[in-house]
């Protein structure tokens, strides 16, 4: 009985590693993604960028985690605060994904921020005009 215990501890320790390999290739997939989009960035500002990145890849992955976790458990949690008494809350996922998806945006920002100006070329225009010139 003692080898069946000892079996099922390494299997779900191995399920953990697994899972956790997973987790890190997708946040170095998004790390490539967020890469490609700031490579017009001077080699200053990718040094600034680079932690910007590797918090957004890792805050991306975690709230699509997030995500599915309230998908499939809800967004509300029961509690028992003594012996008959059981309440509603937000469950403690919802929590934490809407702090970090506040905190996610913040770093969007910092990065989108980052990016060099275009200037706006009025000259050409969207087409709307001609569209709406020709009717």
């Amino acid at each position: 009985m003692e080898n069946a215990d000892e079996n099922y501890d390494v299997m779900e320790q191995l399920a953990k590693v697994e899972e956790e390999n997973a987790k890190l290739e997708r946040i170095e997939q998004q790390k490539r993604i967020l890469r490609r989009q700031f490579t017009k960035l001077d080699a200053k500002m990718k040094k600034t960028a680079a932690s910007l990145i590797e918090n957004a890849a890792f805050m991306i992955v975690t709230l699509e985690d997030l995500q599915a976790e309230i998908n499939r458990h809800g967004a509300v949690s029961t509690y028992q605060n003594g012996e008959n008494q059981w309440g509603t809350k937000k469950s403690p996922e919802v929590e934490i994904y809407n702090t970090m998806i506040k905190n996610h945006m913040t770093i969007m920002k910092q990065l989108t921020d980052l990016l060099p100006k275009q200037p706006i070329n009025n000259k050409e225009g969207d087409g709307f005009e001609e569209f709406v010139n020709d009717r």
